[in-house]
């Protein structure tokens, strides 16, 4: 058996972090390499297609999870709740629903990759100024529960897994549509 150089299958530490955070980022990393794959090459009218004119757009997804990282980003890496002025920039796309697809669409693609990249990259700066100890910090988690800081960043990328195969499913359905299947 051949070993070959791409890593994407590697969940190991990462020079730069810690040797846990290291790991969360190799699988932030596969799960954001494998949405980017999923969207590659999508018109702006593929990016705000909606299945029967309803639910979301592959467009409004990718803002959603553009949102979800940065509110994630605030709550643990400030240990606060969003502000009225950051809740009124994110509320929409944590929403999603008509809302969002009145506000998020006729979009390209690079405009989203670059949402996604912003954010992402705030997300690896910030995660440079913790340690693995700080994954373990627990805080309440709506007004029921409990989480630490490592379910909080795995729900991040959990939710990202979620909506990428919404994405899938939203793009298969459109190709199957244009060719008039």
């Amino acid at each position: 058996m051949h070993a070959k150089e791409d890593t994407r299958f590697i969940v190991d530490k990462k020079t730069g972090y810690t040797p846990a955070i290291g790991r969360l980022l190799s699988m932030m990393e596969y799960t954001r390499l494998t949405t980017l794959e999923a969207v590659n090459g999508l018109t702006a009218d593929e990016l705000d297609y909606r299945i029967d004119g309803k639910g979301n757009s592959v467009g409004c997804l990718l803002h959603h999870m553009a949102c979800v990282e940065e509110v994630y980003q605030i709550m643990t890496f400030e240990d606060r709740d969003p502000n009225e002025e950051e809740m009124q920039k994110l509320e929409v796309g944590l929403s999603l629903g008509e809302k969002a697809h009145q506000e998020i669409h006729h979009n390209g693609i690079d405009f989203y990759i670059e949402q996604l990249n912003k954010v992402r990259s705030n997300t690896l700066e910030l995660f440079k100024q913790r340690g693995d100890n700080w994954l373990d910090e627990v805080s309440p988690f709506g007004p029921d529960y409990s989480a630490n800081n490592y379910f909080r960043w795995f729900h991040v990328f959990e939710d990202e897994l979620n909506h990428r195969g919404q994405i899938r499913l939203i793009v298969k359905h459109n190709k199957r549509k244009q060719e008039g299947k």
